[in-house]
């Protein structure tokens, strides 16, 4: 959770500067507003295809909503009018929407789940109507009983906003993901827009809005590919694009756990790879200047740039230490059988165990006029040393 309310705080204080920024320069953009009001459908579509084609759904059926919206209040089609005379329905709508955004998760838009949504966007709609329906009756109810005044306040829409933010904040840190977070920000400016908050035309603050689902599209790209999905570590082809940006000078580190084929294989495959994401996660907080990679498999990279081998043993030494004193607390299986059901375990602790996991580490410096791919060869040679030493050490 401490991820997504620094995702959260990071994109609330970026998109109030941008804000800010378009309402110091307003006086330009006011200026250019027809064109910006031309632009912004085109932009909504390039946000609609791109996101699909990245299955982020949610952004997609969002950025379709809000084109769909700025459409009725720019072009006025036939359903126009109705539209503007269903301002509670509308909000309420808006908000049931984007707490299903919440909920649910991406998918393929083009695909039965694709159409499922559209139904459950339906659905929303439906239960803006029937929520304001019943309020309507319990308001008419409680007004009919003087004791029961003090409550009208808490029936209808303010309630219905209550309740959207906070399950959409408590989903959004609790997701931790981009996505999520931009679902809140369009909560608040749906809300902001259907009480006039913001002093902006609509075509400013939602072409705002379309920018920043754009620039999380790619972002979410950019760690698509160069992330690896298991450990959250920069991947190898991150680490060929660093290669690419080095010096002359630079150490690489080759890393291996050591017997992990026979630790997945007597512990399974769900283990090793959680056993994976913690190595990953210690070997991903060396210090001095160091950079980690994912390199494949149970093996890892660490770059130093701009550093010789003496300034990067002892933080190799480091990383080899914290992996080697970490105690990893592991389940044992379930039992299968119903005599195994049945059995009593002679102490509440049987069903855990804990165990330790080591690695050994090969590094080298560059030397000559080597390429990257030399030097890094030079490492997975001196990886090799070190293993031949008995593993659990640092070789050169």
């Amino acid at each position: 959770m401490k991820k997504g309310l620094k995702n959260l705080i990071f994109s609330l204080l970026a998109f109030a500067f941008a804000y800010f920024l378009v309402i110091k320069s307003q006086i330009f953009w006011l200026e250019q507003i027809l064109m910006v009001e031309q632009l912004l459908p085109v932009f909504l579509v390039i946000v609609i295809v791109l996101a699909s084609y990245f299955n982020r759904s949610r952004l997609a059926f969002l950025s379709a909503l809000w084109l769909l919206y700025f459409a009725s209040l720019s072009f006025a089609p036939p359903w126009s009018n109705w539209l503007t005379k269903q301002g509670d329905w509308l909000m309420v709508f808006g908000c049931f929407s984007l707490l299903l955004f919440s909920l649910i998760k991406d998918r393929g838009v083009v695909s039965i789940h694709g159409f499922y949504r559209i139904v459950l966007i339906a659905f929303a709609g439906g239960c803006a109507y029937l929520w304001l329906l019943g309020s309507e009756l319990i308001l008419a109810h409680v007004q009919e009983r003087p004791k029961l005044a003090d409550f009208q306040a808490y029936i209808g829409n303010e309630l219905v906003v209550t309740l959207c933010v906070l399950i959409i904040l408590w989903r959004t840190v609790k997701a931790a993901d981009l996505v999520s977070t931009a679902i809140f920000i369009s909560l608040l400016f749906w809300l902001s827009e259907q009480y006039q908050l913001t002093i902006l035309p609509i075509s400013l603050t939602l072409t705002l809005v379309t920018l920043y689902y754009l620039l999380v599209i790619i972002i979410d790209a950019y760690f698509l590919a160069y992330r690896d999905d298991l450990t959250s570590l920069p991947s190898r082809r991150a680490l060929n694009q660093l290669a690419m940006s080095l010096g002359r000078k630079y150490t690489v580190a080759m890393l291996d756990i050591d017997h992990f084929k026979k630790f997945n294989d007597t512990y399974g495959h769900d283990i090793g790879d959680q056993v994976l994401k913690l190595v990953a996660a210690k070997i991903g907080s060396v210090s001095g200047g160091g950079k980690a990679f994912r390199y494949g498999g149970e093996e890892f990279t660490i770059v130093f740039p701009r550093k010789t081998l003496e300034h990067a043993l002892p933080e190799l030494e480091a990383v080899r230490q914290a992996i080697q004193d970490y105690k990893i607390v592991i389940r044992q299986p379930q039992r299968k059988t119903k005599q195994d059901r049945k059995a009593k375990p002679s102490n509440k602790s049987s069903n855990f165990k804990t165990v330790n996991v080591t690695i050994s580490i090969g590094a080298a410096i560059r030397t000559n006029k080597q390429s990257f791919e030399q030097v890094l060869k030079c490492s997975d040679q001196a990886l090799y040393k070190a293993k031949k030493n008995g593993r659990n050490n640092v070789s050169y």
